[in-house]
């Protein structure tokens, strides 16, 4: 992985490490949903303790600068405004990279609305970064097994019942993601 160097905006401040960019959005979810979602996370995703419930939109960027990074986020999601939406279901996913089999929420309402963000964002500086065979599917990790039939069970435990889970993405943050730490760069609001 490559050197950047990058500059703090809160303390003005050089320093120079490696850095492996990528763009999430947590979602504002009613406490209960919060909840729910978190105790299934902790019981069956590896990455409950990293990261809170979260939409990736932008996907690992190992060697572009801090700054250029944060500019074109910050261009490329400019007039989007807060995206409200509700997940009824969850699907059964393969992990193309891990080879494990992922349990998504996916949004009903709202689908559209965060494909074309993630569209937007891979549409300038980091078009060379989109992973075009593998298809963007906007939607919340809930589990994650190379057993299939787990995850099976736990999608069939989500959807034998009728739920709308509500939210909104009104923020992106725009993380460093090394050695299984989470920081925040920056965060854009919408």
């Amino acid at each position: 992985m490559q050197v950047i160097e990058q500059y703090s905006y809160i303390r003005n401040t050089k320093y120079v490490y490696t850095m492996n960019l990528h763009v999430v959005a947590y979602p504002q979810l009613s406490q209960a949903d919060y909840e729910l979602i978190q105790a299934c996370r902790k019981e069956h995703n590896s990455l409950y303790s990293i990261i809170e419930p979260h939409f990736t939109l932008v996907f690992s960027v190992p060697d572009m600068e801090a700054a250029d990074f944060i500019g074109e986020v910050r261009k490329r999601a400019e007039g989007f405004g807060p995206i409200d939406f509700t997940f009824r279901c969850a699907i059964i996913t393969p992990d193309v990279i891990s080879g494990y089999y992922d349990a998504f929420l996916v949004p009903d309402e709202g689908f559209s609305k965060v494909v074309r963000l993630h569209d937007s964002l891979y549409s300038g500086l980091l078009a060379p970064h989109h992973r075009l065979d593998i298809a963007y599917t906007p939607h919340l990790s809930i589990a994650a097994s190379p057993d299939v039939h787990k995850i099976k069970k736990i999608v069939d435990s989500w959807n034998e019942k009728e739920f709308a889970i509500k939210g909104t993405i009104s923020t992106l943050d725009i993380i460093n993601y090394e050695n299984r730490v989470i920081s925040t760069i920056e965060q854009v609001v919408l």
